[in-house]
């Protein structure tokens, strides 16, 4: 496959005003005779760089996920890519026709109808006359709103509008399609929608790079991922790799991370400090593996406890639980190890919580949603679409008998 999209060193600065301190007038003038030459000049301004050195290359065909935190600077390499701006230091090169989605609802307006906006939005997304009344029935038909299409879209809910408004752009047919954020539109069903539209274009071969804060779409619909971080590509390769190292450092809390109970807990009869993957000990809070597993949980026990209770829960990321368990135990005051042994841990891909905790004699020591989270980044076994893939992930063999 050829490389469609090439760029190198790639830099984007701006400038930022800074807010001088206003006063009283009698402020202003003694700043003024102090240094009469500084009053006199404009507002100070800082600069910043946005994007700085960022590396890229995407092949025809692909589909190249964006992910990373808000401001990070992922749309402003996508405006970049869509030649809304300019790079301060760089070069991009993009070899087919481009189309970008990068704000919803472009084009739109108030007073128009639906079907008046469906044509204004279409020609300032790059549509032909012709091609929009070839896919007018089609684009009307995916928002859902047949019964509505004549009516001003000011009398339309939020709803009904930014459907409209993403079916308008879904219907782009480019060689090249840079998407920014714009799947979380409409209720469960309608993103659903939207996802199985992408899924199209994925699979008919254009290119796509898309920017998502959703990471279970990033898995469905990407190969590759990038991962933009304070204007740099921090990582890049594989999504399952890139996205597990990526959920892994925002659950740590960042750079620094988070990986105890902090020291300002209230402690009473006793409280739990941290937690860890004992083995495999590659990582500690990392699972890499669909092996055998041993999870530890330390805790602080400040009095004897005769007639305990150690319960723990594990949650997925939309606090499902998906396992529990109460334990008997007996305690002597000090430190104290609880550790899970697990034949295996066949979970889906991603970041889980595990809730731990201690009761004595019917009566609550701690409870604790152990942080950081445990991200799981075992290899999927499931299902390439997104509602046919379980909580369970699954290692099966496959074969047929004659």
């Amino acid at each position: 496959m050829t490389a469609v999209i090439q760029a190198q060193g790639l830099g984007k600065r701006y400038r930022r005003g800074v807010v001088e301190p206003q006063g009283m007038l009698r402020d202003s003038l003694a700043r003024f005779a102090r240094a009469p030459f500084a009053a006199l000049r404009g507002p100070r301004q800082e600069e910043f760089w946005a994007l700085r050195d960022v590396d890229l290359e995407v092949k025809e065909g692909e589909v190249l996920g964006l992910i990373g935190r808000n401001g990070a600077g992922k749309t402003t390499l996508l405006k970049i890519l869509s030649r809304i701006t300019r790079p301060t230091t760089g070069w991009a090169e993009i070899h087919g026709r481009v189309r970008s989605l990068l704000e919803v609802g472009t084009g739109f307006h108030a007073e128009l109808t639906g079907r008046e906006n469906t044509y204004l939005s279409g020609s300032i997304l790059g549509m032909s006359k012709r091609e929009i009344e070839r896919k007018f029935d089609q684009i009307v038909a995916f928002a859902e709103i047949e019964k509505f299409i004549d009516t001003p879209v000011k009398h339309y809910s939020s709803g009904m509008y930014m459907r409209l408004a993403f079916s308008v752009a879904a219907h782009l047919e480019p060689e090249i399609l840079l998407v920014d954020e714009v799947l979380a539109v409409g209720d469960i069903n309608f993103q659903k929608k939207c996802l199985g539209k992408m899924g199209e274009v994925a699979k008919a071969g254009r290119t796509v790079v898309l920017v998502s804060h959703q990471l279970n779409q990033i898995r469905r619909l990407c190969e590759r991922v990038a991962w933009v971080d304070g204007g740099r590509i921090r990582q890049s390769g594989p999504t399952h790799t890139v996205v597990s190292a990526y959920e892994s450092a925002m659950s740590n809390g960042g750079p620094r991370g988070n990986t105890g109970r902090s020291s300002e807990s209230p402690v009473g009869s006793g409280r739990f400090l941290r937690w860890k993957i004992a083995s495999p000990d590659e990582e500690p809070h990392r699972l890499c593996t669909s092996g055998p597993v041993e999870i530890s949980f330390t805790a602080e026990i400040n009095k004897d406890i005769s007639v305990g209770q150690q319960g723990i829960a594990l949650f997925n990321a939309d606090r499902q639980l998906i396992w529990g368990a109460a334990m008997d135990v007996r305690l002597r005051a000090g430190l104290t190890t609880f550790v899970y042994r697990f034949p295996s841990l066949p979970l889906r891909p991603g970041p889980y919580t595990w809730l731990v905790s201690l009761f004595d004699d019917g009566e609550e020591v701690d409870m604790w949603d152990a942080v950081p989270e445990m991200v799981v980044s075992t290899e999927s076994y499931q299902h390439a679409l997104d509602e046919w893939s379980g909580l369970l992930n699954i290692p099966t063999e496959f074969f047929i008998e004659s």
